[in-house]
């Protein structure tokens, strides 16, 4: 059975371990900066098989006026059982009242694309704004 709860970087080496499977190899380079970017995170929610991290979904912003889903990820052993989506509502409904409530992904992703897109989220294109990044 799978359960959820809140947790930190000290478990980073469960969470390279889900980074590494996804081939998200950008995390892996710097064991300091993805501990303090953890530490530094709004909100971290697990799921576990019993003691075992196998997926989170981690935000980032002020919760108020702007929540970035940063990381949304699970183990590919779990995938299809419904973890990203139970991850994904429960931050949807915890920051309902945020002013914005973003989620970016790879374009070419479709399957990601998909998921977004069944919560009704709606495409930057779509809103008529632009966004920059460096």
């Amino acid at each position: 059975m799978i359960t959820y709860k809140k947790f930190d970087s000290s478990m980073i080496e469960a969470i390279k371990n889900i980074y590494r499977k996804e081939s998200w190899v950008t995390y892996l380079k710097d064991d300091e900066k993805l501990i303090r970017a953890f530490d530094n995170s709004l909100y971290i929610l697990g799921a576990f098989d019993k003691d075992k991290l196998v997926g989170f979904i981690r935000c980032v912003g002020d919760g108020e006026h702007i929540l970035l889903v940063q990381d949304l990820i699970v183990d590919p052993d779990y995938q299809q059982k419904g973890i990203g989506t139970y991850l994904f509502e429960t931050i949807m409904l915890k920051y309902s009242k945020a002013r914005m409530f973003v989620v970016i992904t790879d374009i070419k992703d479709m399957v990601s694309n998909k998921f977004y897109k069944s919560f009704r989220m709606t495409e930057f294109k779509d809103m008529n704004i632009v966004g920059y990044i460096r």
